[in-house]
């Protein structure tokens, strides 16, 4: 049964979800005519948001939040990144949607215990990095075999698992400073 706190914790994540979607990464790219050049890179901020509010959040919490969010956006508007509704079943990227899934489990084992390891954070991040990429790959693999396309399999794996995967295990590094602050508010003298 959820609790006013529950519904709280989930509109919370379902808030850092949403938004995060919507903020691209943006590498800024100097150049001594014109100082706002930019380099969009085709990446939200989606999964480092979902890793830290597993860690701060019970992995339930999360999972609730994360449900009504691909709920929101097969259905009712389109909150992805790119787009929504029922078509995005199509495309490479819900199977990367689907990943996250396997993501919060392994995340969200890092709450059982007392206090967080950087590590144990390091470590279990990886793995479920890896986890996510893996599911998309999959799905990718079994559109393959749908639209009997190799050529679009071989795009999908190198623009959506190999262009990204770097900088989400890149992420796990600043991700990590916050596991001092979540373990003092979360683990403070009982």
């Amino acid at each position: 049964m959820l609790n006013y706190i529950k519904v709280i914790e989930i509109l919370i994540s379902l808030q850092a979800i949403f938004i995060s979607t919507m903020i691209p990464v943006i590498v800024p790219i100097h150049d001594s005519n014109n100082l706002n050049n930019g380099l969009e890179i085709p990446i939200t901020w989606q999964i480092p948001t979902i890793i830290m509010t597993t860690l701060i959040f019970n992995r339930k919490v999360v999972y609730i939040a994360f449900s009504i969010y691909l709920y929101l956006g097969l259905f009712l508007i389109p909150i992805f990144h790119q787009g929504g509704s029922l078509g995005y079943l199509l495309t490479p990227n819900f199977g990367y949607l689907i990943g996250i899934y396997p993501l919060i489990k392994i995340i969200g084992k890092l709450n059982i215990k007392n206090k967080i390891q950087t590590f144990d954070f390091i470590k279990s991040g990886i793995l479920a990095i890896t986890a996510m990429h893996i599911s998309g790959i999959i799905y990718s693999f079994i559109q393959m075999f749908y639209y009997n396309k190799l050529s679009s399999f071989i795009y999908n794996l190198s623009s959506y698992s190999l262009g990204k995967i770097g900088f989400h295990l890149l992420m796990l590094i600043p991700l990590s400073l916050i596991i001092k602050p979540v373990n003092y508010i979360k683990y403070k003298k009982k």
